[in-house]
């Protein structure tokens, strides 16, 4: 059975960078041909998918997203980690990780959610 589990901290300034971690167990996140987004969620607004890291380490962002988010890996720890700079209180949002097969955009395991709040 795959976990993952986001962690990082709740609340975060305006203009700063947000960074979250995402430890995953059951499975290793170089498994081909598994995928693993970062995707959040506003208050009383739908799911929007951020980026993913591929098994192989390549890695893909929503356009919109691109120029402030990074997503990297730590093999070792079995990790993923997304930075979002210059954040303001519109990404205050729950954000998830979770895996998707071949990029398919369908998500089979999710961690629980993370609250960040963007605020001063």
């Amino acid at each position: 059975q795959v976990q993952l589990q986001e962690s990082g901290p709740g609340l975060v300034k305006p203009s700063q960078t947000l960074s979250l971690t995402c430890t995953v167990s059951g499975g290793s996140i170089t498994t081909n041909y598994y995928y693993w987004s970062w995707i959040r969620q506003p208050p009383g607004k739908g799911l929007e998918w951020m980026g993913a890291i591929a098994y192989s380490g390549s890695t893909y962002y929503s356009p919109s997203l691109k120029s402030r988010t990074s997503i990297s890996r730590d093999t070792s720890k079995n990790q993923f980690t997304l930075q979002l700079s210059s954040v303001t209180p519109e990404d205050t949002a729950v954000y998830y990780c979770a895996r998707d097969y071949s990029g398919s955009y369908y998500w089979d395991y999710w961690g629980q959610g993370t609250q960040v709040t963007v605020s001063s």
